[in-house]
C-alpha cells in the first residue's frame, strides 16, 4: 500500500502570539474530504504538556463500541461500560495495550490504563463484528476531522512539531503518517492526503 502525505504550509503575517491555530484538511487518495481522521502534533514540549484525560469511556451498545475511535493521552484510564442486555468480553492483543475484560455486564470495577503511545485495536470475544480503536498520543494537541475533512488545533505554542495523521481505514498495523511541521506564531494550515485506504 502506498501512502502519500502532502503538506502545504500556509503562513500569514501577524504579530507574535503565545499560541497559534493549526488548520488541517484531510483528504483520501482521490482528493475527497476524509472524515474521522485522527490528527495530532508531537514534540518534546508537547509530550511534557500532555496530561491523562479524566472520565473517559468506550461504551458497548447495540453490539457495537461507542465511539469506534477514541483518542486519549498516555496514562488515561478508560472505562468500558456495557449497556447491552448481553455480556461482552472486551480485549486487545495490540502491543500498545494488551488486556482482557472477561464476560461482564454493566461497568467493570477497574478501568484500563493506556500507558504507552500507539494504536490499540479492540474486539469482543463473543461478537466478532465488534471492533474499535484506541489512539494513544503523547500530546494535548489532537483532534478528528469532521465531515468536510477539516479540523482546527487551537492554542498550540509555535514551534517545531511532527504532524501525524491516522485513519481507521488504513491498513491494519499501519502507523500514523508523519511529517515535520514548523508552526509560526501566526498559525498555519496543512493539507494531508491518505492514499490506499481499505473500505
Amino acid at each position: 500500500m502506498r501512502l502519500s502525505f502532502l503538506l502545504t504550509a500556509l503562513l500569514c503575517a501577524a504579530g507574535p502570539a503565545l499560541a497559534a491555530s493549526m488548520q488541517v484538511q484531510v483528504q483520501d487518495g482521490g482528493g475527497k474530504p476524509l472524515a474521522g481522521a485522527v490528527v495530532f502534533l508531537e514534540s518534546r514540549e508537547a509530550q511534557a504538556a500532555a496530561k491523562p484525560l479524566q472520565g473517559v469511556e468506550v461504551a458497548q451498545a447495540n453490539k457495537q463500541f461507542d465511539p469506534q475511535v477514541r483518542v486519549v493521552t498516555v496514562g488515561s484510564a478508560v472505562q468500558f461500560p456495557n449497556h447491552d442486555a448481553v455480556r461482552h468480553h472486551v480485549y486487545s492483543f495490540s502491543p500498545t495495550k494488551t488486556f482482557e475484560l472477561k464476560l461482564y455486564a454493566g461497568t467493570t470495577a477497574n478501568p484500563v490504563v493506556f500507558d504507552k503511545p500507539g494504536i490499540a485495536v479492540l474486539g469482543c470475544n463473543i461478537h466478532d463484528k465488534m471492533v474499535a480503536w484506541m489512539v494513544v498520543v503523547e500530546t494535548p494537541y489532537f483532534g478528528r476531522s469532521g465531515a468536510d475533512g477539516k479540523l482546527s488545533l487551537d492554542n498550540v505554542p509555535p514551534g517545531n512539531y511532527r504532524l501525524r495523521v491516522w485513519h481507521a481505514n488504513m491498513a491494519v498495523g499501519a502507523p500514523a503518517l508523519d511529517q515535520p511541521l514548523a508552526l509560526a506564531a501566526a498559525g498555519g494550515a496543512a493539507t494531508v492526503r491518505i492514499a490506499g485506504l481499505v473500505p
